[in-house]
């Protein structure tokens, strides 16, 4: 018995299994669409809410004027 043998023993497989292939089947993942509407309002929000972090961050410091 050779060590390939006893790692297989102590496993539990027998000599058939090691004979028998497993089929397996792989898939490409789709690629992730997002609709037009849906990018330009992330882009619109993104923008604003740099918009209102940079006013509120110079009103804090109060460099705004009225």
């Amino acid at each position: 018995m050779t060590a390939e043998d006893a790692i297989y023993a102590a496993e539990g497989y027998h000599d058939e299994d090691l004979h028998e292939a497993d089929i397996v089947e792989w898939y490409e993942a789709r690629p992730v669409t997002v609709p037009t509407a849906v990018a330009t309002g992330a882009v619109i929000g993104a923008f604003a809410l740099g918009v209102l972090t940079a006013v509120g961050a110079l009103a804090l410091m109060g460099r705004l004027e009225d």
